[in-house]
């Protein structure tokens, strides 16, 4: 990243399906190899299984599990007078977006058995309800900056 400019963010399209730009992230963070015809099979399939399960509108049902994923505060190290300290940050929303997709996807790959398809519509389901491995993170994540608010003078 450069010191001196703020970096470039490219502008993502929409999926083709949905027409909806987290959609297009989620299945940009599903590829693997460059093979996003099979990555959107599977967030197409958990979309349609979470449709069911949350009988809701598929992409509404998304955004809301992901928004119950969003972290509001994260650490961050400060390295002040050779000691480093956790310093608690409030989390910027491309960040928050990135970190709940993150999440929601390595909790997703722990969960055995099933299909990919299957078991990121369970995650995102889970998330949806407020639970699961991806909302616990982000509780352990609030509690961790929680726990450090005495450095939060150290902000930058």
């Amino acid at each position: 990243m450069p010191r001196r400019a703020q970096a470039i963010k490219r502008e993502i399209p929409p999926d083709a399906k949905y027409h909806n730009i987290t959609v297009a992230k989620l299945v940009n963070k599903v590829m693997k190899r460059g093979k996003k015809r099979t990555a959107e099979r599977i967030v197409y399939g958990a979309l349609n299984l979470l449709e069911q399960q949350a009988s809701k509108d598929p992409v509404t049902a998304l955004e809301q599990a992901i928004k119950n994923a969003t972290p509001m505060l994260e650490v961050k190290p400060r390295r002040v007078g050779g000691a480093t300290y956790q310093v608690p940050v409030e989390v910027r929303p491309d960040r928050g977006l990135f970190l709940a997709i993150n999440w929601l996807l390595k909790s997703t790959g722990a969960r055995k058995g099933k299909s990919m398809a299957e078991r990121l519509a369970a995650e995102l389901f889970d998330a949806l309800r407020g639970e699961g491995t991806t909302i616990k993170k982000r509780e352990d994540t609030h509690k961790m900056a929680e726990a450090n608010r005495a450095f939060a003078h150290y902000r930058w």
